[in-house]
């Protein structure tokens, strides 16, 4: 019998859906008995989030590594949270036993431009730890602003587009929507 070859799912673009879609991809690989990790880059482990609650239920550590988004803390601090994520990413992509890895959000983390991150969370060792990882290892990995490295490594690249969204009308996010 063949060795499953892992493939590299990529979601990327300003619409709303890219954490969904590879809830999605999640949910399948669960339901084929296939063993998850779910890692999120930006995302506070000190809120809780419907997607989390929902895991953990069904027998998923969904991790939180961030400290949230870039303008609520300082750059040192984010810096030591990033560095933080990719040491336990790191580990989770030399896993064997990782069938199905989700990097939620990484796009997002090698896109800050607002204070130097490379020395935290280098884009080079990234494409290169994942490059390396196990065989039949799954990636899944999502975000605004993919970088042009991960996506020419990527088997899958979907990009979702923002035609229309209700924050335009004022409508803040919306609870078991949005969180």
């Amino acid at each position: 019998m063949a060795v499953r070859r892992g493939l590299l799912l990529l979601y990327t673009g300003e619409g709303k859906g890219k954490t969904t879609a590879s809830l999605g991809v999640t949910l399948r690989a669960l339901g084929r008995g296939l063993h998850v990790e779910y890692l999120q880059f930006i995302k506070n482990p000190q809120r809780t989030y419907g997607e989390q609650i929902a895991l953990q239920k069904l027998g998923v550590d969904m991790k939180q590594m961030g400290i949230g988004f870039t303008w609520t803390k300082t750059p040192e601090e984010h810096r030591e949270a990033l560095q933080k994520a990719w040491a336990i990413t790191k580990e989770k992509l030399a896993d064997e036993s990782i069938d199905l890895l989700v990097l939620d959000e990484l796009n997002n983390a090698l896109a800050i431009s607002k204070f130097p991150i490379d020395d935290v969370l280098p884009l080079a060792e990234v494409v290169e730890a994942i490059k390396n990882r196990p065989a039949s290892m799954h990636v899944v990995v999502t975000g605004r602003s993919a970088k042009q490295e991960l996506i020419d490594l990527a088997d899958l690249v979907s990009t979702i587009d923002a035609t229309k969204h209700y924050y335009e009308e004022g409508i803040p996010a919306v609870k078991g929507l949005e969180f």
